[in-house]
């Protein structure tokens, strides 16, 4: 990872420090066990044939139950343009909109994002989807052909649906930030 983040963003590391983004996926797989099997082999990506491989932090499988993949202090391979910046949430399933009718799903997925919001201070307007990353302020890179890249996954319409409920659950108070996620 520090090799990527050297060649992507001029930064020789792999540790996430003080992220400033949160960006929502979905796995296009129907279980997290696919998921993680596509994440866990230390093997190119199928994309763009560079290491590190696709990584999230967490998974968010359909029953609700919420799985940390890697340290928050560990920069992942999500987003191209804003890994050096932002913690990556993957959404089990195949589109936004089967996530945001899953009720389980949607629950345990704004839990999370509300506690890693409240504990690094990030902006709801920085909990973003993937297919929103080219508009991140953070967003950048230094390998032209990266500079673009972007995919379909949460689309900005259903973002605002999710940024609208993930809004009815503010932080609190400051020892909110560095409570446990519930």
């Amino acid at each position: 990872m520090a090799a990527y983040s050297l060649r992507h963003y001029g930064e020789d590391t792999y540790v996430l420090s003080h992220p400033k983004v949160i960006v929502e996926h979905y796995t296009e797989t129907a279980t997290a066990e696919e998921a993680f099997n596509t994440f866990a082999p230390d093997v190119p990506d199928s994309e763009f044939h560079e290491l590190p491989n696709t990584c999230a932090h967490f998974l968010v499988e359909p029953g609700g139950r919420v799985d940390q993949l890697v340290p928050l202090w560990l920069r992942c391979r999500h987003t191209t343009g804003l890994n050096w910046t932002a913690i990556g949430i993957e959404n089990v399933g195949f589109s936004d909109q089967a996530i945001l009718d899953n009720p389980p799903q949607i629950a345990a997925s704004l839990r999370l994002t509300r506690w890693l919001r409240c504990r690094y201070g990030i902006a709801l307007k920085n909990v973003i989807g993937h297919n929103e990353s080219l508009s991140s302020p953070y967003h950048h890179d230094l390998v032209p052909a990266f500079q673009h890249q972007t995919h379909s996954d949460w689309k900005h319409a259903d973002m605002v649906r999710y940024r609208a409920l993930l809004a009815r659950l503010p932080c609190h108070s400051p020892t909110a930030e560095g409570s446990p996620a519930p």
